[in-house]
């Protein structure tokens, strides 16, 4: 890994478009303020896109698989298998990701990692095969630094395909039996936070088996303890190659100019690692939904920042930043197509 791409400067935000479209805010036939998070949404896609009235019409879902060594501590409810069962589903319309891509008319990429199942061959998937899954982060690193460095340039090439097709936003998602147990070793490391904080039940843990999940996640942080000061090295020893890829799209994406949409637990971890290595990705990255996973809200909060949904999600996938986007679209077309003061003839407030 010669080349550190993930730490060339990211884009600025096109300030004249933010004030342009904040100033445009104010003369649309509306109480200042009254359309809440979705007028300052719009105006931050504005400054984003560098126009005015900012536009949702090309999306770009991009789902990054991998399996997680840690499974063979008993850590999940589900078997490894479900994860190449899981491809084949993403790509035959069956998943939930499947159908919110076709109700929102975007391109849907599922990009293999590295799967326990190593011989998948499965028409429309991206087979990388960095490794037949991760090693278990409890015995040592979770990958090599060319894994790592693989697993990074992954989700910059995807970026990079999405650049290309003229993409206005990007949705990342991931799917990996064990990736919440991944997450939450990496957010209790870059946050210095108590496990018994982060730790949930994934996919569906009882009591015992959260309890079970969180004394993985202590020994594991026992081991790798005197590097979690070093976000790179951190997210090889406990991470994932789904979280890596997730990594490396949140920082092509801030690089290439392209808003990125934050989805549940693990993707929003991602971006926490995205940011310690090159905070000035932090305003490139739209945040969807706080989700059930209770590590999530931390994580929210170190990155300060404000989800548009609440619902209660945790199926991950790309799912919840994908039902967040109509809420965005709409918030566009107010912003754009909404009448000013003087164009409706409507007298506004005295100054």
């Amino acid at each position: 890994m010669n080349h550190r791409w993930w730490l060339e400067p990211c884009k600025p935000v096109d300030t004249q478009a933010l004030e342009q479209a904040s100033a445009r805010q104010q003369q649309l036939t509306k109480p200042t303020g009254s359309l809440g998070r979705l007028e300052s949404v719009a105006v931050q896609l504005a400054g984003l896109q560098g126009q005015l009235k900012p536009r949702l019409d090309r999306l770009w879902i991009a789902i990054f698989a991998g399996d997680h060594g840690v499974v063979a501590e008993g850590v999940s409810a589900y078997p490894q298998e479900v994860t190449g069962q899981m491809l084949l589903n993403f790509v035959s319309g069956g998943a939930a990701i499947s159908v919110l891509a076709r109700q929102l008319d975007a391109r849907l990429e599922v990009v293999d990692l590295g799967t326990v199942v190593s011989s998948l061959e499965l028409p429309g998937v991206r087979h990388l095969r960095v490794g037949p899954g991760t090693a278990n982060f409890v015995q040592g690193p979770a990958m090599t630094p060319e894994q790592g460095g693989q697993a990074l340039q992954a989700g910059r090439d995807s970026v990079m395909r999405a650049v290309e097709a003229g993409t206005q936003l990007f949705i990342g998602g991931e799917m990996g039996i064990g990736n919440t147990t991944a997450a939450s070793a990496l957010a209790c490391a870059l946050l210095d936070c108590p496990v018994a904080h982060l730790v949930g039940p994934g996919t569906g843990l009882d009591a015992v088996g959260v309890n079970h999940k969180a004394q993985v996640i202590e020994r594991a942080l026992a081991l790798h303890g005197a590097q979690r000061n070093d976000p790179l090295q951190t997210l090889f020893n406990l991470g994932g190659f789904e979280i890596a890829a997730l990594v490396g799209a949140c920082l092509a994406c801030a690089q290439q100019g392209v808003a990125l949409l934050v989805d549940g637990f693990i993707c929003s971890v991602a971006a926490l690692v995205a940011v310690r290595l090159n905070p000035g990705c932090r305003p490139w990255l739209l945040f969807a939904h706080r989700g059930a996973e209770p590590g999530h809200r931390h994580v929210l909060e170190t990155l300060d920042a404000e989800p548009l949904l609440d619902l209660g999600l945790r199926l991950g996938e790309g799912s919840g930043a994908a039902l967040a986007v109509p809420l965005l679209r709409l918030a566009c077309d107010l912003h754009g197509q909404m009448a000013t003061f003087a164009e409706a003839a409507v007298a506004d407030r005295p100054a």
